[in-house]
């Protein structure tokens, strides 16, 4: 499986941005998919994860009420809308796969992509 993600850039604090991530290789339906980031000097962290139909989605505490996961399963593609950006939310955002969102919220992911880098400005 190999995971593209795109859609990272600079904003300005409050604004917004959406990244994108196409799976290839892979049955995509069948994966739950998610987003972690990593700051330089900082661990990675858990951002947002979707069952396979997308029912069932899970965020991390900082994230929660500002960003959205969705997928389209059509496509391949797994989104992060990203509102009310923040300085702190700086970092490299990674695309994952994996069995379960529960288990992506625990960082056991089964492949990752490369990342996309966000930069918020305040």
């Amino acid at each position: 499986v190999q995971l593209q993600a795109s859609g990272g850039g600079l904003v300005q604090a409050g604004g917004s941005l959406r990244l994108s991530c196409v799976a290839t290789g892979g049955t995509f339906s069948a994966d739950a998919m998610g987003w972690y980031r990593q700051a330089p000097g900082k661990e990675r962290e858990f951002v947002a994860a979707i069952s396979t139909r997308g029912g069932i989605t899970d965020y991390g505490a900082s994230v929660k009420g500002r960003f959205t996961i969705s997928r389209d399963n059509a496509k391949n593609t797994v989104y992060l809308q990203m509102n009310s950006l923040k300085p702190e939310d700086t970092a490299v955002y990674i695309c994952a796969s994996g069995r379960t969102t529960v288990l992506l919220s625990r960082g056991d992911s089964d492949y990752r992509g490369q990342g996309t880098q966000v930069t918020v400005s305040s």
